[in-house]
């Protein structure tokens, strides 16, 4: 059952009573190319991104989603100009040190996921800082994914399995897919249920592979500095459309009512 916020939420795409997703995984693609065409550095793009993923987390907040993962920097993008990497850096810092505020404010969990250790230190320690400010706050839980992949995470928490079977006699034969996702760097929250990518490509792009198995995938062609809070309900509706049957038939979902 929806609650009230919720169904103001679903009211303004004009839906009947629906859930909306708990969890909402993104993929901000278009910065750059936003920039690009209007003649512009890529970093004023990513400046302009940030705004977006101001308006979607309160948009996600307001709405009642419990928890919103953000795809901010892949392993992958270490390859990209070190002028844009250097900048991408001062801008994590300037975001963290403006935003914590507001965080506190609207009860914001944050938490980075990925390989941390690649950061300065200074970012690193700014990053835990923050983490802990808001590790109290009972509101939306904010993930940002970081220096992350979704290769990287499986590979993690293989090895942390490992260790346990050493350490805490843990047998080899014992280990279910309940393990391994206790050991991923987003234990103790639920799976995506909703994944939204903008900017045109049709992908996943190495984000959370083991959890998004049985998301809802959403494509927009809107480059994310465009992306507002009416994408959002947009895409809400999409997902609100879609029967999840999680490997039952239709007719088992309309016998149970587990349909989200």
């Amino acid at each position: 059952m929806a609650t009230a916020k919720q169904q103001n939420t679903l009211d303004k795409v004009g839906g009947a009573t629906r859930q909306i997703p708990r969890h909402v995984a993104v993929v901000m693609d278009g910065n750059g190319r936003w920039a690009k065409a209007r003649f512009m550095p890529r970093l004023f793009g990513h400046k302009r991104g940030v705004e977006a993923a101001r308006k979607v987390i309160r948009a996600c907040s307001d709405a009642g989603v419990e928890c919103l993962t953000l795809f901010a920097f892949s392993s992958e993008n270490w390859k990209r100009p070190q002028e844009e990497v250097n900048g991408l850096m001062a801008l994590f810092m300037s975001v963290l040190e403006r935003e914590t505020p507001s965080m506190l404010r609207h009860q914001i969990r944050l938490r980075f996921i990925g390989e941390r250790s690649g950061f300065p230190e200074q970012l690193q320690a700014k990053i835990y800082q923050v983490e802990q400010e808001t590790c109290h706050c009972t509101g939306l839980t904010l993930l940002i994914a970081a220096n992350y992949g979704g290769r990287w995470d499986i590979m993690q928490a293989v090895r942390r399995l490992l260790e346990q079977t050493q350490t805490e006699g843990l047998d080899i034969a014992d280990l279910s897919e309940a393990h391994l996702t206790q050991a991923l760097s987003t234990a103790g929250l639920p799976e995506p249920d909703l994944f939204i990518r903008t900017g045109g490509e049709q992908r996943i792009s190495n984000f959370l592979l083991w959890q998004l198995a049985y998301a809802e995938l959403y494509f927009t062609d809107k480059l994310w500095p465009e992306f507002d809070e009416e994408g959002l309900q947009q895409a809400f509706a999409a997902y609100a459309s879609r029967e999840r049957r999680f490997g039952m038939t239709g007719e088992q979902v309309k016998t149970t009512g587990r349909s989200c």
